[in-house]
């Protein structure tokens, strides 16, 4: 039984648990507006030392910033975990980004994430925001997660946030 909860600074090395790793069968672009569907058929490994740590120092930076981490938790062992920004964006200034999102490989399609983000729009209303910014890794599974979430791609990208990850699929999720 998983147990959820508020996630500290104390909890970053925790994301270690996380196996992100994933058979990725298309991947999504962006052209013209409109998304377009590319076949991929590969694996995607977990993070290496490099990527794991750039990962961590973003949780902290979100945490020390004032944004909100919540995690799925199997016993002692990380399951899955979102991160909700304290940044407001939009040209309405009403929009918080979920910065973080994953759930462990062995630990996907037993709605843990769909919890996680029910989480963070709760805490995004409560911060007083109308919008969830969702800036997607182009894969399939990503895309399809958020959009059955209620994201839609959205015309109005953040800038910040595009410079960022110019591949990622930007979605906005109405609260």
């Amino acid at each position: 039984m998983l147990n959820y909860r508020p996630m500290t600074h104390e909890d970053v090395e925790l994301i270690s648990h996380i196996d992100r790793s994933e058979y990725i069968e298309k991947i999504y672009r962006m052209e013209d507006g409109s998304v377009k569907e590319i076949p991929a058929g590969h694996e995607c490994g977990t993070w290496d030392q490099h990527h794991l740590e750039e990962l961590k120092t973003r949780y902290k930076e979100q945490l020390s910033d004032g944004g909100y981490a919540y995690g799925a938790f199997d016993g002692d062992r990380l399951a899955g975990f979102g991160v909700l920004a304290n940044k407001f964006r939009g040209k309405n200034q009403d929009q918080l980004q979920v910065d973080l999102m994953y759930v462990s490989r062995n630990y996907r399609r037993q709605g843990i994430g769909r919890t996680l983000m029910d989480e963070l729009k709760r805490q995004a209303l409560r911060r007083g925001a109308s919008y969830l910014y969702v800036s997607s890794t182009e894969t399939q599974s990503a895309v399809n997660f958020y959009t059955h979430c209620g994201s839609k791609v959205t015309q109005e990208v953040d800038p910040e946030l595009f410079e960022l990850e110019p591949e990622d699929i930007h979605m906005l999720i109405k609260l």
